[in-house]
């Protein structure tokens, strides 16, 4: 049995919304498998060379999220794979992954990345430009997404209600839109927060993705 595996399954079984997504950036096919072998299928890679061959070496039915900072000129060579893009920050990234879909007769979902960190080299769209952004895209066909929620990275610190503040922002922002768009698909229900350091103040503050690499690979795993 693959310990940590286990031990955040039965954390996360009390959030019945929440999923797992193992990061495997920078993992090994062998480190990858064992996890597949114990059912997980959603995995996620933030570099699109690095997922492609991983999507082609793995069975077809894994669940391939993109979680990193996305450029337009790399979505070709992930878009016939990933069911998943979390970090979404531009109208033109959104037309070129729209562009790549239907060339690849695919539907893949997005989450809209926020900014909600104070660090400022983060990405993700500014909250106070949210609106305008929402109106945009409500404006635009993209037939081949579904824009299924909200990603926020918060801000790398110590200072855990700080941590707090930044995800239940991402939350409530979340509900605003929800509320302000009813014309969104009804797969707008995702909100993909928190990874190994901050994951449990993420569940408290209603994430449904969590990405988690380090705390599966400890060592002994």
């Amino acid at each position: 049995m693959h310990e940590p595996l286990h031990s955040l399954r039965l954390l996360i079984a009390a959030y019945p919304a929440a999923q797992l997504i193992a990061v495997t950036k920078k993992r090994p096919l062998q480190q990858i498998q064992a996890l597949y072998q114990e059912g997980q299928r959603a995995f996620g890679e933030n570099h699109a060379l690095e997922m492609h061959e991983k999507a082609k070496a793995m069975p077809p039915d894994c669940e391939w999220h993109f979680i990193g900072h996305l450029q337009t000129n790399k979505v070709k060579s992930i878009a016939a794979h990933v069911h998943t893009i979390h970090s979404v920050d531009s109208m033109r990234l959104m037309d070129e992954i729209q562009k790549r879909a239907a060339m690849a007769q695919r539907k893949i979902r997005i989450l809209l990345q926020v900014h909600i960190a104070q660090e400022e080299h983060k990405f993700g769209i500014r909250p106070e430009s949210m609106n305008d952004f929402m109106h945009q895209l409500q404006s635009i066909a993209h037939p081949n997404l579904t824009v299924s929620g909200l990603m926020g990275m918060a801000t790398q610190t110590e200072d855990s209600r700080q941590i707090r503040q930044e995800f239940r922002f991402l939350y409530n922002l979340f509900q605003q839109i929800k509320t302000n768009f009813r014309s969104l698909d009804a797969d707008f229900k995702e909100i993909s927060m928190g990874m190994s350091n901050d994951y449990l103040l993420a569940l408290e503050e209603g994430s449904t993705m969590l990405r988690i690499g380090s705390l599966l690979f400890e060592e002994g795993a």
